[in-house]
């Protein structure tokens, strides 16, 4: 059993892309693009927000509940960025690893999720 959320596997991924994102924005064009940038800063910090909120609400069905709300939010990302795609702030090939890591932390989530959820069982 993990005594912090700072120890979930399922924790570190997001942290980390945060970070990248961050950097990401930093670039033109998006640089003057306030919406864009804050709506995909707080999709991306929304995350590991919930996903730690969800370990400190100490019950399977609210860990349950948030990390669905982290999930979520990890969809809302992979949107962003094809919106991002579609209007020319990026093209394919530089989104292909962001689009990856976002990839790989909704099924991280998705497998804890399952694996609470047979805990609850």
């Amino acid at each position: 059993m993990y005594s912090s959320f700072e120890d979930l596997e399922v924790y570190k991924l997001p942290i980390t892309f945060t970070g990248n994102i961050y950097r990401l924005l930093e670039r033109q064009p998006l640089k003057n693009d306030f919406a864009m940038v804050d709506q995909l800063r707080r999709a991306t910090i929304s995350i590991s927000n919930n996903i730690s909120e969800s370990f400190e609400r100490e019950t399977d069905k609210e860990l349950i509940r948030f990390l669905y709300f982290a999930k979520g939010s990890s969809g809302e990302v992979r949107n962003l960025f094809n919106v991002m795609e579609e209007i020319g702030c990026f093209d394919k090939r530089e989104l292909i690893e962001y689009r990856a890591q976002i990839v790989v932390i909704s099924k991280q989530l998705a497998n804890y999720i399952k694996y609470v959820k047979k805990r609850c069982s």
